[in-house]
């Protein structure tokens, strides 16, 4: 691969966004960055740095921003998809009609659509059926990142050459992509593990002790594989990276929007509070409305994702989710069953 003619393209000028796009940059290839606000992308032209964002890194020279969205993809080879998740079937439409058939689509979401339960790679699909789409997912805070802390992450695809040219976008010193087949389970944890990631907050915010925190934290990885089982992913996935790793840094770290959410219902402060006081998307809030409805549909024992449904929508206190939770069936500790 020739990098000074491979183009890749990042939509998405969020701080995850802006630091893939600074990643690949630095190895070489030409990126375009995407978004939607021109007055971020004139700060960002005139200081070099995505102030907004990503305070206090300066942006690759081999970073060109813009707004213009024909223009960000015409030519693409790698499209990265880093806006939210419920943008993405609004995006794909429009992109439709510029995309080359051999462009290859990853995206970075962890969501689910509401109305279809479809997972971000899903939509891309069924919006850009020509296309080659995976993903990358794992334990990944933006701002770690941008600090080169060491990190890795997953790339998922059933084609290894998908993967391998993924690999060779990202790998860096700092920076490690390991590969997993099991693409839907990879995105599935993504997804889920937000739920438990403003649990997680909660339990912070009232100053839970840590044998609290870590019945938290492996009862989510059970609910978690549970429904992924029953929805046909591999429950072994959620021992990776994109599992246990990725629901370990949004459970402990304010970094996470999730968890600032639910740290701020834990001071006591209303759902609409908690989601203005962190002024970006966190996705678990529309999934915990979307797994509770699914797990009720399948008949899936979910106490945890339950009592969060009941404080976010149904104005149950905390306290009493808690013991709700406390009072739920006491059943086997590891359930890891593939489903037959």
């Amino acid at each position: 691969m020739k990098k000074n003619v491979h183009q890749v393209t990042v939509l998405g000028g969020g701080s995850f966004g802006t630091v893939i796009a600074n990643m690949i940059a630095a190895n070489g290839y030409r990126v375009k960055l995407w978004l939607r606000d021109q007055t971020v992308a004139t700060n960002i032209a005139s200081c070099g740095e995505n102030s907004a964002y990503l305070p206090g890194h300066k942006l690759h020279k081999n970073v060109v921003v813009t707004t213009d969205l024909q223009t960000a993809v015409k030519g693409c080879k790698s499209l990265f998809f880093a806006v939210p998740s419920s943008a993405f079937r609004q995006l794909a439409r429009i992109l439709h009609q510029w995309l080359d058939a051999d462009t290859q689509i990853i995206s970075t979401a962890k969501g689910i659509e509401a109305g279809t339960f479809l997972l971000p790679t899903q939509v891309l699909r069924e919006e850009l059926p020509n296309t080659e789409v995976g993903l990358i997912s794992g334990p990944n805070l933006a701002h770690e990142i941008a600090d080169k802390q060491i990190t890795a992450t997953v790339v998922a695809h059933s084609d290894d050459a998908f993967c391998k040219h993924v690999q060779e976008l990202l790998v860096s010193p700092y920076f490690r992509v390991y590969t997993n087949h099991d693409q839907f389970g990879v995105e599935l944890a993504g997804a889920l593990k937000n739920i438990y990631a403003i649990i997680s907050g909660i339990t912070h915010a009232i100053g839970a002790g840590q044998n609290t925190k870590s019945v938290v934290l492996t009862r989510s990885l059970a609910e978690m594989s549970r429904l992924a089982v029953e929805l046909g992913a591999n429950p072994l996935t959620f021992l990776g990276l994109s599992g246990i790793g990725d629901l370990y840094v949004t459970c402990n770290s304010p970094l996470s929007r999730n968890f600032r959410v639910g740290f701020a219902l834990g001071q006591g402060k209303t759902l609409s509070q908690a989601v203005d006081e962190i002024g970006q998307v966190a996705e678990g809030v529309n999934t915990t409305r979307l797994v509770k409805k699914k797990a009720d549909e399948l008949g899936i024992y979910m106490p945890l994702a339950t009592g969060l449904y009941a404080t976010l929508f149904e104005q149950n206190s905390i306290q009493d989710s808690l013991k709700t939770m406390m009072l739920s069936e006491q059943n086997m500790d590891v359930d890891f069953k593939v489903k037959k």
